[in-house]
């Protein structure tokens, strides 16, 4: 059994539970600004407070649903050594692939508290690697929806 199979075999006893939740993260006005910012996405309902306590249907600035799908590196923190060396052993990279489904279930309000969780949904071996596919769920905290719930594709060779 090569180190491909080995890694096949070990998430195919994973799949479709919980292998991690994130620590609750902060989404501030600075962040979302910023990210606005960066992107050009200066909608109001992301950077003037003022306006979308009066005319939003949220009462207050709202995050980019795309700044809440970058951070899901973060939220995970499946970007550092120490989670790449804990979950892909024998493995020398990992190269994301994609996205199959993204959706946006609630708003993330200015201040609220996001975590993410991750469930690998398929694991199958591919030419010189192996494809990973989780289900990530961005919760929003004391709030019934998710703000995110996407299918993110990885290889690891």
């Amino acid at each position: 059994m090569d180190k491909y199979e080995k890694l096949v075999e070990l998430y195919r006893s994973k799949l479709n539970t919980v292998i991690s939740t994130g620590e609750w993260v902060k989404i501030d006005q600075d962040r979302i600004t910023l990210f606005a910012i960066v992107t050009g996405d200066k909608q109001w309902i992301h950077i003037n407070p003022d306006k979308a306590a009066k005319e939003s249907i949220y009462k207050t600035t709202i995050a980019h649903g795309f700044l809440t799908l970058s951070m899901i590196p973060y939220l995970t923190k499946s970007n550092t050594p120490e989670y790449f060396e804990k979950n892909y052993p024998g493995m020398k990279m990992r190269i994301n692939y994609g996205l199959n489904k993204v959706r946006f279930p609630a708003a993330v309000k200015v201040n609220s508290f996001i975590r993410a969780k991750e469930i690998p949904i398929s694991v199958k071996r591919i030419e010189n690697g192996v494809e990973l596919i989780y289900k990530i769920i961005v919760e929003i905290k004391d709030n019934p929806k998710p703000a995110c719930v996407a299918e993110q594709i990885f290889r690891l060779y």
